[in-house]
């Protein structure tokens, strides 16, 4: 098969690594060609290409090559946004970032997903300082669309018997079957949500109050994908919490 060549593409860069002498392996997620593995090479002392190539900043990349590995050729910024982003707003960002990495397979394209991530690293950016609780939203909704690209969506309008949720009603989450009315799955095999936080977050409504209730299952749910292998996004977070005493 011959080379390929993509001209400046809307991308983003997930994460990076030292790659050989003065290379870097660009692990990006453009709109129309899913996650890609990129080698920016002979990056040392090109201190302007270094400065572009950063996550959560929207570029245009343009690369070449055959095989699973292209040559970065040309980098644009498309950046308007101001700020920068910090904190745990910084590392949410990266959680998101790493969920990419770890669930997407390389050149997928999930367009639709693209955008998504455009709108919620924008939301992000746009949490006021003090703010940090609203986090839990702008996560809560991108796992629950993550898990839809994927395949893997959970059932939020209608119980594991076929019967519509009801606001009123709590409910023992089972990832096998779906929600099911409290009282009625073996103990321990759920987690309990109410029926009003389900409808909100299949609306992609939900309030902070909603974004609590859910985060159990949605990390229940984001585990059974990941494996075995803890996230470094989530230590980090922790971290940072336990040092402002809110671990």
């Amino acid at each position: 098969m011959g080379a390929t060549r993509q001209v400046l593409q809307a991308a983003f860069v997930l994460h990076q690594y030292a790659y050989r002498d003065s290379s870097k392996l660009l692990e990006i997620y453009s709109r129309d060609y899913g996650r890609v593995g990129v080698i920016a090479r002979g990056m040392r002392g090109k201190q302007n290409r270094q400065l572009l190539l950063q996550p959560f900043s929207p570029l245009l990349l343009s690369w070449s090559g055959r095989g699973e590995l292209k040559t970065l050729t040309d980098v644009e910024s498309t950046n308007n946004e101001p700020g920068v982003l910090q904190g745990q707003v910084l590392i949410s960002a990266f959680y998101i970032n790493e969920l990419m990495l770890r669930l997407l397979r390389r050149d997928d394209p999930h367009p639709e997903l693209y955008d998504y991530y455009v709108q919620s690293i924008t939301y992000l950016r746009k949490i006021p300082v003090g703010q940090d609780e609203n986090i839990q939203i702008v996560l809560r909704l991108f796992e629950r669309y993550l898990l839809n690209e994927l395949g893997y969506g959970l059932m939020l309008d209608c119980d594991a018997d076929g019967e519509a949720i009801d606001r009123q009603t709590c409910y023992d989450y089972v990832l096998s079957l779906g929600p099911v009315r409290s009282g009625f799955s073996k103990a321990g095999l759920g987690c309990s949500i109410k029926g009003s936080s389900l409808l909100a977050l299949s609306r992609g409504e939900l309030d902070l109050t909603a974004a609590r209730d859910v985060r159990p299952l949605m990390r229940k749910a984001i585990d059974a994908q990941l494996g075995d292998k803890p996230l470094h996004s989530r230590k980090m977070l922790m971290d940072m919490l336990t040092g402002l005493g809110r671990g």
